[in-house]
């Protein structure tokens, strides 16, 4: 007998797009149910029992920030949760994370394409020990929950946003990265944003991680950034 398709409960007030999210995750293969408010989540993660929630961060009686905080602090909820967000706020941009609220965020507007297997990697995380605070990639180690960051065993200082850029590089190693796909994850530019601040702060990587041995972080010219090794 084959296992029940997983579940995920969707959250948006824009029930076109709510509607679009839960047919594609369908066509892939999950169960879904749908609410438009706190209250409809609030009642349908208990009755529905998801096993993951894509939560609309700004919902028309409530916050969905607050909402994952009760679940989490009040109710024993530890359902993972994939935000979306059209929030441009420095203080807002990875507020659901940086509190241990949220698993991801999906910044509108996006692919479906996206979120299908944003959903599916932080399923795969959230299994039993398929989660780790740790990110590592040659002599160089991110520890999510201390927030630090070492290289052959030295500590490098990052700020929040350096670190952010950086996770979001050695989490894709290998992989090419557009300026668009880095200004998305990591500032939640929504409105087309300015590159050139990851020009910039590629920069203060490299004079902070790059400095301290081989070079990682590889400029792909007309294209945008991967962490590699020379020659590889």
């Amino acid at each position: 007998m084959s296992p029940p398709p997983t579940r995920v409960l969707v959250v948006d007030d824009e029930t076109y797009l709510a509607d679009l999210v839960a047919t594609a995750l369908r066509y892939d293969g999950f169960d879904t149910a749908m609410a438009g408010t706190v209250r409809q989540a609030d009642e349908l993660v208990t009755a529905y029992a998801p096993d993951l929630v894509v939560l609309d961060v700004m919902l028309p009686d409530g916050s969905g920030f607050d909402l994952c905080r009760r679940w989490r602090t009040q109710r024993g909820v530890d359902v993972p949760v994939v935000f979306l967000t059209a929030r441009d706020a420095t203080e807002d941009k990875i507020a659901g994370l940086s509190d241990q609220l949220g698993d991801d965020y999906v910044t509108k507007p996006f692919s479906l394409e996206e979120l299908v297997v944003r959903v599916r990697a932080v399923l795969r995380r959230s299994k039993p020990g398929g989660r780790s605070a740790r990110l590592a990639f040659a002599d160089l180690e991110i520890d999510d929950e201390a927030h630090e960051v070492r290289r052959a065993g030295t500590r490098i200082e990052l700020t929040p946003t350096e670190f952010a850029l950086l996770r979001y590089l050695v989490a894709h190693a290998g992989r090419v990265l557009t300026k668009r796909q880095i200004l998305d994850h990591v500032w939640q530019y929504d409105f087309g944003g300015n590159d050139g601040v990851v020009q910039t702060y590629i920069s203060y990587l490299r004079r902070k991680v790059d400095a301290a041995g081989q070079p990682l972080i590889h400029t792909v010219p007309r294209i945008g950034y991967v962490v590699r090794l020379p020659g590889s």
